[in-house]
């Protein structure tokens, strides 16, 4: 009887660890993460990406996630308070936002003008939610600062995340997006035509936790994220070093 429970205690073990790290994160890490899960030797990673908000809400109502990664610190406060984290989030890495066009575009100037008349009568501005995605709000933020959305404000197309802003632009439905610089990498019909200045938003950071319920594997994926190899996946991704 002793080895018959031992049996299925070390097959119970195995299957367990058989089981893959569950990661949650925000749309615009999907580059970066695809990579990063490929390369980690510690097992497999089931990955589940959306704009940050609904992410955080996701797991806050008890989505099975092991590892959180948003692209907003206050989301990932508000998830804090929820009482779902296991850890401290720590900051994997940075960004910066950039105006997108069609491939062959012009560089656009950041004038009410100049986006006025590259969106014409009926175009639209692309950003992510101005509400719940970071990027919208950081865009928004940005626009603010520079004096230009007053001129934008009526003319937005919101998507529930960036890439999906992003692919408003791609199919040709808007003439213009605000994205993070690093989803125009992934996307070859889409070029950035300006880049917004990072001293008009908040910083762009990625903050990362394991939650309540994770299990042991989840913190070594965390820590392979932190590693050298983990930070040179994100930054051939386009991601920037987190900021100090």
């Amino acid at each position: 009887m002793r080895w018959v429970l031992l049996f299925l205690s070390l097959l119970w073990a195995g299957t367990a660890s058989a089981e893959p790290v569950r990661v949650f994160a925000a749309a615009s890490l999907k580059t970066a993460l695809d990579a990063a899960a490929a390369e980690w030797a510690g097992g497999t990673v089931s990955l589940s990406y959306a704009g940050s908000g609904a992410v955080a809400r996701q797991v806050a109502a008890g989505a099975p996630a092991d590892i959180v990664v948003l692209a907003h610190a206050d989301w990932m406060k508000w998830l804090d308070a929820q009482g779902v984290l296991g850890t401290d989030p720590v900051i994997l890495a940075g960004n910066t936002l950039a105006v997108i066009g069609p491939v062959g575009d012009a560089e656009l100037a950041l004038t009410s003008q100049d986006i006025a008349a590259r969106l014409g009568r009926d175009g639209r501005l692309a950003m992510g939610d101005l509400r719940a995605v970071p990027a919208g709000i950081y865009g928004q933020e940005a626009l603010v600062a520079l004096g230009l959305w007053d001129g934008v404000a009526a003319r937005i197309a919101q998507a529930d995340n960036v890439r999906n802003a992003m692919a408003f632009v791609a199919r040709g439905e808007a003439p213009l997006g605000i994205v993070y610089a690093s989803d125009a990498l992934a996307e070859p019909r889409v070029a950035i035509v300006a880049k917004l200045p990072s001293n008009v938003h908040a910083p762009i950071v990625y903050p990362a936790a394991t939650t309540a319920s994770a299990r042991p594997m989840a913190q070594e994926f965390l820590a392979f994220l932190q590693s050298f190899a983990g930070q040179s996946v994100f930054r051939a991704a386009g991601l920037q070093e987190p900021p100090k």
